[in-house]
């Protein structure tokens, strides 16, 4: 919360004027990268935010003596966008990627036991790079293999910025490319599922081509997985304000805009209870919706269309046992309803014992079951799929919903997504949601930020400073 000073100088960027300002509505991933970019190029901003914190939906909070993350982010060494940003915030250290792609799949659904298989790269050229890995992943048949390669090959070859692609499922395009059932659960939708949160039958197939493209067939090290290994809250909160703050911007959260209107005088005015700020440009980077309710008349064309942008639900389930009881970081699984399975105890801060968070996408089978419920359903695929939590005492046991955690990536979706560039001038759209050409990832709010600014800085004529656009040259 700023304390009323006047802004410090920018840490980076061009000298700061008067004579250019912006306000920023939203104080997530897209708020907050706009915000440091506008700075940095001069523009006097004011970030608003109606949470007591900033970090969307990507926070930390506290439950007794743990700090928890409402939910496990990943990204991966192709997301150049959020790599640049945790560099703008002076925090890759503390969210660092494997040295190589190594993700543990186990399998309990045969009647013999659980069965381990690897999904890893070696270090050579794509599509080689995953050749070796694949050719001995056990839960594919030897046909089922020799066909993932095929279809691997054909998604190479599609445009995911191919307007035909986005109205087509994923689903549908994987059946007519000889992909079988248990390889469509074993292999794309054990990826597919974390990234755009929804099954191949629900997702578009621009945006999945876009995801095993980029992740898995642009190079070799593409998707290496990095993950905060502190609460995500130290990261898009602490060190986010303090980035904002030493970049000179005037950050109020627990501020919640009630309108955006043009003045007689062609400045923009942002209410707030008890006011309203005068300012040269505006971007909402809020929630699809709430950016819906907040666009003056004429803004869009069709503003009615980010209504018909869907949304998709996360769960995460979280258990604290008395004692250590899993030995890796994570892993994804087979023949259970449990996806993903990672270790948190060090990042909540827990000093004895071990605590697992479950990461459940595209849950919308489960966003509203009772916790009781849930407890009787993942411990005991909990014990099938890690031996050591059959001994082990559950010391808690609690459950984080995000019912409207990403937008659903279905098919159609593509053409209902807006640029960062209104029809008002001066009024300029953030968020994973915007078009970016990514789901709803860090990724794309980050990008959706960078895309906001520019168009900000065009219109007002600012420099573009020349690290904002470092990320590209890395893509």
């Amino acid at each position: 919360m700023s304390d009323g000073s006047p802004p410090a100088p920018a840490r980076r960027g061009t000298p700061r004027t008067a004579d250019r300002s912006a306000v920023v509505v939203g104080g997530g991933l897209a708020g907050v990268t706009a915000a440091l970019a506008l700075a940095d190029a001069g523009v006097r901003v004011t970030l608003l935010e109606g949470r007591p914190r900033l970090g969307g939906l990507a926070f930390s909070f506290r439950r007794g003596s743990l700090t928890v993350d409402n939910g496990q982010h990943v990204y991966l060494r192709c997301c150049t966008a959020y790599r640049w940003f945790l560099d703008r915030i002076e925090a890759t250290a503390l969210a660092p990627l494997q040295d190589r792609l190594d993700v543990p799949v186990v399998d309990v659904a045969k009647p013999e036991g659980r069965r381990l298989g690897r999904l890893r790269r070696d270090p050579l050229p794509v599509p080689l790079h995953l050749g070796r890995s694949l050719a001995a992943y056990p839960h594919l048949s030897l046909a089922e293999r020799a066909a993932v390669g095929r279809a691997a090959l054909a998604l190479k070859g599609l445009d995911p910025a191919d307007p035909a692609l986005d109205g087509q499922d994923f689903g549908s395009w994987l059946a007519a490319h000889g992909q079988s059932a248990r390889a469509v659960e074993a292999l794309w939708d054990l990826v597919g599922v974390a990234t755009l949160n929804a099954v191949a039958g629900d997702a578009s197939l621009g945006l999945a081509a876009m995801v095993f493209k980029t992740g898995l067939l642009s190079d070799p090290g593409a998707a290496d997985i990095g993950w905060a290994r502190v609460p995500l809250g130290e990261l898009h909160d602490r060190l986010a304000r303090r980035a904002l703050d030493s970049a000179g911007v005037r950050t109020e959260v627990r501020t919640r805009v009630t309108s955006v209107s043009v003045n007689g005088n062609g400045a923009w005015s942002v209410q707030v209870p008890g006011g309203n700020l005068e300012t040269d440009a505006v971007v909402l980077a809020v929630p699809h919706r709430e950016a819906h309710d907040l666009l003056p008349p004429g803004a869009l064309d069709a503003p009615e269309r980010l209504l018909r942008i869907g949304t998709a639900p996360i769960l995460n389930v979280h258990v604290v046992y008395d004692r250590p009881v899993l030995a890796r970081p994570f892993l994804a699984a087979l023949g259970t309803p449990v996806q993903w399975v990672f270790d948190r105890t060090h990042a909540s801060g827990l000093r004895t014992g071990q605590y697992l968070a479950l990461s459940q996408s595209a849950a919308q089978d489960e966003i509203d079951t009772p916790v009781a419920e849930l407890r009787e359903r993942y411990l005991p695929e909990l014990e099938r799929l890690i031996p050591g939590t059959r001994a082990a005492v559950v010391e808690d046991f609690f459950v984080t919903r995000e019912r409207t955690a990403t937008f659903a990536p279905a098919p159609g979706v593509g053409r209902l997504r807006p640029g960062a560039r209104t029809k008002a001038p001066g009024l300029y759209l953030a968020g994973a949601w915007t078009a970016t050409g990514w789901p709803a990832t860090m990724e794309s709010a980050v990008r959706s930020g960078v895309s906001a600014a520019d168009a900000a800085l065009s219109a007002l004529g600012r420099p573009r400073p020349r690290h904002l656009f470092e990320f590209e040259e890395a893509a």
